[in-house]
Order: C-alpha cells, then structure tokens, then sequence
C-alpha cells in the first residue's frame, strides 16, 4: 500500500517540480566547479605570486615584443622554470603541463601558444638575454633576502665545484660536447658552480664541454662576484696563475692542497710566525712575486687535510673558523645531488647542442629560484637556511602545479608550506657511507704538499724582487 502511494507520489509531481529539482542540482553542480576552479586558481595564483616575487613583470618591462607575438619573454621565462619543476621525463609532457599552469596563471591576458614548436624558437631566441637579466635579478635578490646569513663567521664565503652532466647519446652532442674521457659514454657537459655558503644557494656557474677545465671556468666567473670574498675549494683549484688572480682581485682563498703542490718555507720574505708561513713559488714564476700563504693542517678524519689560504693572520681567519668553512664546502655535492637526483636532471632531454645547453642553464636558474623561495619562507618561520629540504619544497610546487587544490587544508598557503619544508631532524644509527659500488670512481686522496727550504738561491732571488718592488 505504502509503495503504491510512493509511486502515485512521484507520478503526480508535475514537470514544473520536476524541473526546479534538476535544475538545482544543476546549479549545485556548478557552483562546486565554480569554487573548485576558484580554489585551483587561486593556489596557482599563489604559485604566481611567489615567482613574481623575485622575478617582477618590470624585470622583462624592457624586452619589447610585437602585439601579436604569443610568447612573450616573461611567459617564457615562467614557463621554462615550470619545465624544470615539471618531473615529466619527456619535453613535450613537461611543456604541455608547464603551458596549462600558465594559462592558469594569467587568465584574461594574453594567450600563450600552443604548440611545443613555436615555444621552443620563441625559447632559443630570447633564453640567452632572458637568462643574463633572470640571474643577475635573483643574485641582487639574494643579497636583500640573506639577511644574518650573508656572511659567515665575517667572512662573504663561496665554495666552488665542478660535476659531469649527462646528454642524450646524439652525434651533434657528441661533437659539440664530447666525452668524458672513459670509453662507451654518454656526451657530457662540464658545469662549474659558484655557491653562497651561508644561504646554500647557486651564484654563477658556467658550462664547457666534458673535458673543459674548472679552474678556467672559475677565472672567467671572478667578475661576478663580489668584493671582498673568501673562496673555499677542493684540492682541483689549484696553480700559481689562479691564486695570483684571484688574489689580485681582491678576494681570498681557503683551498685544499696535496701532494701535486709544492710550496717553499723559510724563505724570509715575509714575517713568518710559528712557521705557518709558506710559499707557492714555481721555478716558471720567478720573475714574479712569491705568493705568501698560511698552511693549516686539520686532524678532523681518517687522514690529515691540508689547507692554504692568503691570510695570514690567525686572528682574521682562525684554524677552528677555516675548518668550518671547509666542511660547509660539502653543501655543494648536495646541491649536485639536488639538481642530478631530486631534480632528475642527471641527463639532459634535449637532443641538440644548443637546446641542451639552454636547458641546463635553466635547469640552474630553476632550482636557484626555488632555492630562493625556500630560504626565505623559511627564514620568515624561524629556521636557518640550511635547514631548507629541496625535495619537500619542490614537493608543494608540484602540489600547486599539478594538484592545486587537493592537499591544502584552509589556512595552509603555499608560503607556509614552503616555510615548514625542512630537513629531518632524526639521528642516524648507522654508517651513511655507500657500498663499493663498481660504477663510482675512486679518487686517490690528496695527500701531504711538498714542502722544501728554500736555499740561499731562492732567498736571493726573493730579496731582490721586494727590493725592486720597494723601489717602484
């Protein structure tokens, strides 16, 4: 009896009722894709926002374009560092997510292209303007953003590193870039960075070919820094020239040496204290000065370490602050480990010299900036920089990029999650070195510098050129 009043029930509804009803659940409908869109929307915008933040719309104010070009130069330049974030293994599928981000990101404004093609002439025409003016923003940005932590211990200090990046295995790479010096490999590019030690971030770099030398790299990006700095190495960065130059400019050195160096003591052109004192004086060199060095030996592992800086005096950079900086130097092999691993960017996608270059050089800005966005999100919670973990801050990016409203609760922005993106604080209990692994290649530690008295020859020699430099 009751099912056949339901029934006479629905049957008597009119149409009109009918109607109102699949309307409003038409409207509920909508209204919820109204709100997600809102909330994808608005997330990117946050995502916008944070970029912008570094890199203004006036910094690409000054690159004139045509009113009906497609790809302007910042669109180019945002879409490009999505790429990088992008963890697509294909151009293409890292384009295609990278152009509905932005899309997204600018609605209203003026359409981006569609097609990977016409991005990538537009992305060769204008990277090598865009990249010089995108740098040199994010360097200045750096200054303003370090804070406490744009010196260390009073010290502007640098570490700088080279490392082998992979390319595809395509006749124009390898005979742009060449190999590695080991038989059957891939083409590989040489990139060499200059890094902040006190923020953990990229400062310049350059990129050769596989065999290009470090020590070259690091004489042409000398211009690029700034005054008055401490540059911290590995045993690579050594030679005479280098130091000399280096010295020149202005700046000073903390650089390991070994076995391969051979330095002179008591040749008394300098007042020597508690013998410390030494010298780099090849015999090809000396009609030169003799560069006045400090050795300090560490006894903080398996084997002794050997380091020579240009201040001598003790009280500017003591032993305990020249071996702190040392072991900040290690922050650079992470970075390498952030952009080959965490990044994926181990191997280049790109099957052409001059896009593989490009894609490289955006890779760096890439995680630069990310780097940047991290560090000062998180200073503004509290936390130092180093304490920045890459892989969570580019876990929300991609979080905004891909799914933009799934796992933010209310109240939880972008910056606050970037600003809670620290590393674990958990205490190993167990060795973290790796196994013998056949692939890594085993480098003979550096070893003890050689260190000879000098004879009555080389003091001679020594006194007459500070005599002559006295007299000019």
């Amino acid at each position: 009896m009751s099912e056949a009043r339901t029934a006479k029930g629905d049957s008597a509804r009119s149409p009109r009722q009918t109607k109102k009803t699949l309307d409003r659940g038409s409207a509920s409908t909508k209204s919820s894709r109204k709100v997600k869109k809102a909330a994808n929307n608005s997330f990117r915008q946050e995502l916008l926002a944070a970029i912008t933040f570094f890199l203004p719309a006036s910094l690409f104010a000054r690159f004139a374009v045509r009113p009906d070009v497609r790809w302007i130069p910042r669109k180019i330049a945002i879409v490009a560092i999505l790429m990088v974030w992008n963890e697509s293994t294909a151009l293409i599928d890292g384009f295609n997510m990278a152009r509905n981000c932005a899309i997204q990101m600018f609605p209203g404004s003026r359409r981006v292209g569609a097609t990977y093609q016409g991005f990538s002439k537009a992305w060769i025409k204008w990277s090598p303007r865009l990249l010089t003016s995108v740098v040199r923003h994010l360097r200045t940005m750096m200054m303003h953003t370090a804070g406490r932590f744009w010196t260390v211990q009073g010290w502007l200090a640098f570490a700088v590193d080279g490392s082998r990046i992979d390319l595809p295995r395509t006749k124009a790479n390898e005979k742009a870039f060449g190999c590695g010096g080991k038989k059957k490999t891939h083409p590989q590019a040489w990139l060499t960075t200059i890094w902040h030690l006190g923020l953990g971030l990229p400062w310049a770099w350059k990129i050769g070919k596989a065999d290009a030398s470090e020590r070259n790299h690091l004489r042409q990006m000398i211009p690029l820094l700034p005054l008055n700095c401490l540059l911290v190495a590995d045993a690579g960065f050594t030679g005479y020239d280098l130091w000399r130059l280096i010295i020149d400019t202005g700046h000073a050195i903390l650089i390991r040496v070994g076995s391969n160096v051979r330095l002179l003591k008591n040749l008394g052109y300098h007042y020597e204290k508690h013998g410390n004192i030494v010298y780099l004086w090849p015999k090809d060199k000396r009609d030169q000065e003799p560069l006045v060095l400090r050795l300090i030996c560490l006894h903080t592992g398996k084997r002794p370490v050997y380091l020579i800086t240009n201040v001598s005096n003790e009280s500017d950079l003591s032993d305990q602050t020249a071996a702190m900086l040392y072991r900040m130097r290690w922050g650079i092999e992470v970075f390498y480990r952030s952009l080959k691993q965490i990044l994926k960017r181990r191997k280049m996608r790109s099957e052409a010299p001059v896009q593989a270059a490009l894609e490289l050089r955006w890779s760096m800005t890439g995680l630069m900036l990310l780097g940047l966005m991290g560090v000062k999100n998180l200073m503004d919670q509290g936390h130092e920089p180093k304490a920045l973990s890459t892989a969570k801050a580019l876990r929300h990016i991609r979080t905004v990029m891909h799914h933009p409203s799934g796992r933010y609760r209310r109240g939880h922005s972008l910056a606050k999650q970037l600003g809670n993106a620290v590393k674990d604080t958990y205490q190993r209990r167990s060795s973290k070195e790796a196994r013998d692994w056949p692939h890594i290649k085993k480098e003979k530690p550096a070893g003890k510098p050689k260190i000879e008295t000098a004879t009555p020859l080389d003091i001679a020699q020594a006194l007459n050129i500070r005599a002559r430099k006295r007299a000019a």
